[in-house]
């Protein structure tokens, strides 16, 4: 587990002894013990969600990438025929056009004539 053999582990537990004493070290012991059962089910818990949180990413991650792929693969349909837009086609300046003489006037009166 923390590469801790059982030559360490009489250790530690003769040391728990002497400094704890016989009465305390079960108390100890015990509180220790469900600390770290408490402990490993939180870690359990937090490493599901997270299990979780991985798969959806990438179910969604997968399905993104079918819909994208599905109509570079698929043909189109028979009746329709794909045509990309027009670039739209920028005009150069042009000059003004001449202006166009002005219509004479229905209401105004016709200029007499010199004969």
């Amino acid at each position: 587990m923390f590469g801790i053999g059982t030559p360490e582990l009489i250790v530690i537990f003769i040391v728990a002894l002497v400094v704890l004493g016989p009465k305390r070290l079960p108390e100890v012991a015990r509180s220790l013990g469900k600390a770290l059962a408490d402990l490993r089910n939180a870690t359990s818990g937090i490493t599901d969600e997270l299990r979780n949180a991985r798969v959806m990413l990438e179910e969604e991650a997968r399905a993104v990438s079918n819909s994208v792929k599905q109509p570079l693969t698929s043909p189109p349909p028979p009746n329709v025929v794909a045509q990309a837009p027009a670039p739209p086609q920028a005009q150069a300046p042009s000059a003004p056009e001449p202006a166009a003489p002005e219509a004479p006037d229905a209401a105004a009166p016709p200029k007499p004539r010199d004969v």
